[in-house]
């Protein structure tokens, strides 16, 4: 928590001293899990938007996990959001194994709570934002690619929690 104080005069001419006290909320992380790269991002200190981090290149999963705690440390990281990219069908495909194997594993290594959240499309979504925004398709787009499809996903899991609150 940050505290900010404030000095005003007062209408006797004394200082007085006014605190605003500015709560930086506990971070939220989105990974969304590929063979080569995970994509990472993060929520703002307060917890209300969500931006790209970095980049993940998988070597092993127990590297990986390292990696992880390295980001949950540095950012005082309370949660995790992990997509699960189900088929079309509702169906669980293959790639929607490793990104429940990867979300068990947070669970159990660092003990936070994480959940899935069904990301149907999100690569395609980033493929069509990047587009838009002008980014040409190479080697510099796959090293953004997997943040921008973990921006997608947090700002959905941020949204639905919005949602339940309301």
């Amino acid at each position: 928590m940050q505290v900010k104080a404030e000095y005003t005069a007062g209408m006797d001419g004394e200082r007085a001293v006014e605190q605003t006290v500015l709560a930086e909320v506990a971070r939220i992380v989105a990974f969304d899990v590929g063979e080569k790269r995970i994509g990472v991002a993060i929520t703002d200190g307060l917890g209300l938007t969500a931006q790209p981090l970095l980049t993940i290149y998988s070597k092993t999963p127990r590297a990986d996990m390292k990696s992880v705690g390295r980001i949950l440390r540095r950012h005082g990281v309370a949660e995790a959001v992990v997509g699960n990219p189900l088929h079309m069908s509702g169906q669980v495909s293959p790639q929607a194994q490793r990104a429940q194997a990867f979300a068990a594993a947070l669970r159990a290594e660092y003990g936070i709570p994480v959940h899935l959240v069904d990301e149907r499309l999100t690569t395609h979504e980033a493929h069509l934002l990047l587009d838009e925004a002008g980014h040409k398709r190479g080697p510099e787009r796959k090293r953004i690619i997997d943040q921008v499809a973990a921006v997608l996903i947090l700002e959905s899991f941020l949204a639905s929690r919005a949602d339940k609150r309301e």
